[in-house]
């Protein structure tokens, strides 16, 4: 369910919404409306082209390539700088800014239009512009997010390893973490880009899904999530380390954290989902990525998923290496060493039939 949930995030589209996607109500989206109903969509976030230097037939030259390339719409008169050195001239694509048109227009001249036309000229040329420089952003941001990802899963990895003393237990809480984001990264999409149910949060028009919201929803998701992932298996730990019985800790770790975490889940899910009712597009794909990501996280992954792998894998939740058990620096959660206040240590390997 949970993969199916996140489908749509292969999708996924980084962008920022344009002034279409306000209220009717407000003055920008009535202008917007009338400026692209009156000149075309693309009037509403026109490029600018700057050329840096070359000689005098360069700009016109650029400007008639830029002119025949598809999916421009018009193309402005050029404006040469008093000391003639700069001049710049707008182009009106055919699209909406916050369109994925627009975004393929401002790479194809960026690539292969503006380097044919001056090539061995000598000039720069600039794509400038606020529908450009949010095409940047958008750009920059999905091509660190990799990287962001990483250290936080990373990061996070090694916490959950000096704390339960488990390898196992570290790798499966990343990837349930994960299994709940990407499903509300697929919700946001489904909603917000393709346009399921989205009369339901009163928003009237798809787009992009904003180019900061999977890094805002990572950092905020994956910190509540982890957040559950200690309340719960640390009660299990404790109940692992007194018992040394893997069913009967994991049968008793959820039966005493789960009404709080239910509680905790229920409050949070009904203030996200307030956000909403918010006017803005982007507050309301926030809320809505928020409150099913919690959703997720505190029934289907940690009240569900996380007890019954537990239980299958029986004492290799609790495997950890004897060098790295030495290397790593110990953290109790509690302030004091819970292994030797409960008089139990955590086993070195588990037997080859655990879990069976």
């Amino acid at each position: 369910m949970l993969l199916v949930l996140s489908i749509p995030l292969l999708d996924i589209r980084l962008g920022s919404a344009d002034a279409g996607n306000n209220p009717t109500s407000s003055t920008t989206r009535r202008a917007y409306d009338l400026t692209a109903e009156a000149f075309g969509p693309g009037a509403n976030g026109p490029l600018q082209i700057v050329v840096d230097g070359g000689a005098a037939g360069d700009a016109e030259a650029l400007r008639q390539a830029v002119g025949a390339e598809d999916g421009v719409a018009s193309v402005g008169q050029p404006l040469a700088s008093p000391d003639g050195r700069l001049t710049i001239f707008s182009v009106i694509p055919e699209s909406a800014p916050q369109d994925a048109a627009t975004t393929d227009l401002v790479h194809r001249l960026r690539e292969a239009t503006i380097p044919g036309a001056m090539d061995g000229s000598g000039t720069d040329v600039y794509v400038a512009g606020t529908t450009a420089r949010y095409i940047d952003i958008a750009d920059r941001i999905g091509a660190r997010l990799p990287l962001f990802f990483s250290i936080v899963i990373g990061i996070s990895f090694l916490l959950l390893t000096m704390v339960f003393r488990s390898l196992v237990i570290a790798f499966k809480a990343a990837l349930m973490n994960l299994l709940s984001i990407g499903a509300a990264y697929g919700v946001v999409v489904a909603v917000f880009e393709w346009g399921w149910l989205l009369d339901l949060t009163g928003a009237d028009k798809t787009g992009p899904v904003e180019s900061f919201l999977p890094m805002m929803l990572f950092a905020v998701l994956f910190g509540l999530s982890m957040d559950y992932e200690v309340f719960l298996v640390s009660r299990i730990r404790e109940e692992y380390l007194r018992t040394n019985d893997n069913t009967q800790s994991v049968a008793h770790g959820p039966a005493s954290t789960a009404s709080v975490i239910t509680a905790a889940a229920t409050i949070m899910i009904v203030v996200f989902l307030s956000f909403v009712l918010n006017d803005q597009r982007v507050v309301k794909e926030f809320g809505l990525g928020l409150a099913v990501a919690v959703f997720v996280d505190a029934t289907v992954v940690r009240l569900l998923l996380v007890p019954a792998t537990m239980q299958l894998m029986g004492s290799w939740n609790w495997w950890l290496p004897a060098w790295l058990d030495r290397v790593l620096p110990r953290i109790s959660i509690e302030g004091s060493d819970a292994e030797a206040e409960l008089g139990g240590t955590a086993p070195e390997a588990p037997p080859v039939h655990a879990g069976s």
